[in-house]
């Protein structure tokens, strides 16, 4: 069924303007400007500008998520962050033994110092450390406050044990400060930490766990908490990061900041690991978490003017923000592609809620566009309609053509049903699987027209995507 009455909105570049103004016309979007920021965590400084930091102390900033600018680049040559960075952080790096560093987080405390929580590891085993440096300005210059954590030392476990790196360190609702942290081994932990300090309160050893075990192929993690739905989100990364590895994001939420965590089928995601004896064994832990995105290819189209379209890889290592003055919510990780090795760069898609209060990812880059659904008018029609599944997958999956008709069926690659609200929700049922989100506009980068898309999620934790072949919003 299919509900009228909506309001075609214009778009300037930047956010949408609200109905009845008096822009009209559909503008070119201000071109992208990317960068390689490996792992990337963002941060909002008070004069609004956007800070994503990475391995290796690279760190870029941007005015509006959609131009990046290089602002650090390499720990052994082009850091710009920490001043003699291979002298400060010499503790680090020599338990590690390595000269670089892997994922950071950056997070301002309540007296307005901002704190980087740095990490270093081997790599080849959880041989690891982790630290702490302040700065005044996100950009830096951050001076070393000594390590705090390690991992790898004589009688470690590391079945059960972490491997102390990416760390992302967070408010609740209430004020409290956390870190979550964890890669592989023996899996996700959390700690509460002392905002005045920054430093762990004492007498937590590693933190509560989380999830995983036993060299479980999940790492990444990123809390976000929602106002609108009261869930505290843990984003995590299923997989390996390279361009084979089937990197992939997954989701899971609680009410409380260290848990339990749960997916969309109500698993405990404590039992999410790998079996006793095993390592990295994707099949155990396969089936946990809400699985927002892997890598994927929208198929060229014979209505395409544009036939060379990318395959995205093992997008992954996200961190998300919330926007208080716009509800909007957006996802920023890196990719890779097929076809260009290791090659990667950051990425920023929108999300939004759906009706059970689970995210779902705008299925093209953001543009500046708002939250708005697109014209009911719109809606109908034909679709590249691509399903994630719920596998750790190397290679893209890739779109399949079909039909959403106005009399509320669906034929092509899918048979079944959709309906739509004013607001724009969308449940659609595809070969009897039923999905809920939401219709949005985004700009088809590769065709360079705006359209109408769908995202939505089933209750197994399976994404949907949607682009519109035969639409040109405004044009």
């Amino acid at each position: 069924m299919i509900v009228s009455g909506m309001i075609c909105l214009s778009f300037s570049g930047g956010p949408a303007e609200e109905p009845g103004s008096e822009a009209e016309e559909v503008v070119k979007p201000p071109k992208y400007k990317s960068v390689s920021v490996h792992d990337p965590s963002v941060i909002r400084a008070e004069d609004g500008t956007f800070y994503i930091f990475g391995s290796h102390m690279a760190a870029a900033v941007s005015e509006d998520l959609i131009s990046w600018t290089s602002i650090s680049k390499d720990a052994q040559g082009g850091c710009t962050l920490v001043e003699n960075v291979q002298e400060q952080m010499k503790e680090a790096l020599s338990w590690a033994k390595t000269t670089t560093f892997w994922a950071p987080d950056v997070q301002r405390l309540p007296d307005g110092r901002y704190a980087m929580y740095y990490c270093t590891c081997e790599g080849s085993s959880p041989l690891s450390a982790m630290g702490l440096a302040i700065a005044d300005r996100p950009e830096g210059p951050y001076a070393d406050q000594g390590i705090f954590l390690k991992s790898g030392m004589a009688g470690y476990n590391a079945n059960y044990y972490p491997n102390v790196v990416d760390p992302c360190a967070f408010f609740d609702r209430n004020g409290r400060l956390w870190m979550v942290y964890g890669s592989y081994s023996g899996g996700i932990f959390i700690l509460e930490m002392d905002p005045e300090t920054g430093f762990p309160l004492e007498g937590q050893d590693y933190g509560k766990k989380l999830l995983g075990k036993n060299h479980a192929r999940i790492e990444g993690p990123y809390i976000l908490y929602s106002p609108e739905t009261e869930y505290y989100y843990l984003f995590l990364s299923f997989g390996g990061l390279d361009s084979n590895g089937g990197y992939n994001i997954r989701v899971c939420r609680s009410r409380q900041p260290d848990g339990p965590y749960e997916d969309s089928l109500g698993q405990e995601m404590i039992r999410c690991g790998g079996a006793n004896g095993t390592f990295f064994h994707d099949p155990d832990y396969e089936p946990y978490g809400v699985k927002l995105m892997g890598g994927y290819k929208f198929e060229a189209v014979e209505s395409d003017t544009n036939k060379m379209v990318q395959a995205f890889r093992s997008p992954g290592h996200n961190s998300a923000y919330y926007e208080e003055e716009t509800g909007r919510y957006f996802l920023i990780f890196h990719t890779r592609y097929a076809g260009s090795g290791e090659s990667f760069s950051v990425r920023v898609h929108q999300m939004f809620m759906n009706e059970e209060g689970w995210p779902v990812v705008s299925p093209l880059r953001y543009t500046g566009e708002g939250r708005e659904a697109p014209p009911t008018e719109h809606r109908p029609g034909v679709y590249k309609v691509l399903n994630h599944e719920h596998d750790i997958n190397s290679v893209e999956h890739v779109s399949q053509i079909a039909v959403l008709h106005g009399d509320g069926t669906v034929d092509g690659a899918y048979g079944g049903t959709w309906e739509s609200t004013e607001d724009g929700t969308v449940r659609l049922t595809l070969d009897g699987e039923a999905y809920t989100g939401v219709f949005t506009r985004a700009l088809d980068g590769a065709q360079s027209a705006w359209v109408t898309c769908f995202t939505a999620l089933n209750e197994k934790g399976e994404a949907v995507w949607g682009i519109r072949t035969d639409d040109d919003i405004g044009r």
